[in-house]
């Protein structure tokens, strides 16, 4: 997964940090939304919520 921030940074995602994600289909995997103005994204079939904020430390 790559999360494109808005001041240009691309950070690599590796999926095996997020076991739900990884084991999730391809299908599953396109429906998520952000969430809280952008600063997370939600995927609500596989229950899963990532901060960016988290991603970044």
């Amino acid at each position: 997964m790559i999360v494109f921030l808005e001041d240009g940074r691309e950070l690599p995602i590796p999926l095996e940090w997020f076991p739900r994600l990884r084991k999730a289909t391809e299908e599953q995997l396109k429906k998520w939304r952000f969430i809280g103005k952008g600063e997370g994204v939600h995927w609500e079939e596989i229950d899963e919520d990532i901060s960016i904020e988290n991603l970044l430390h």
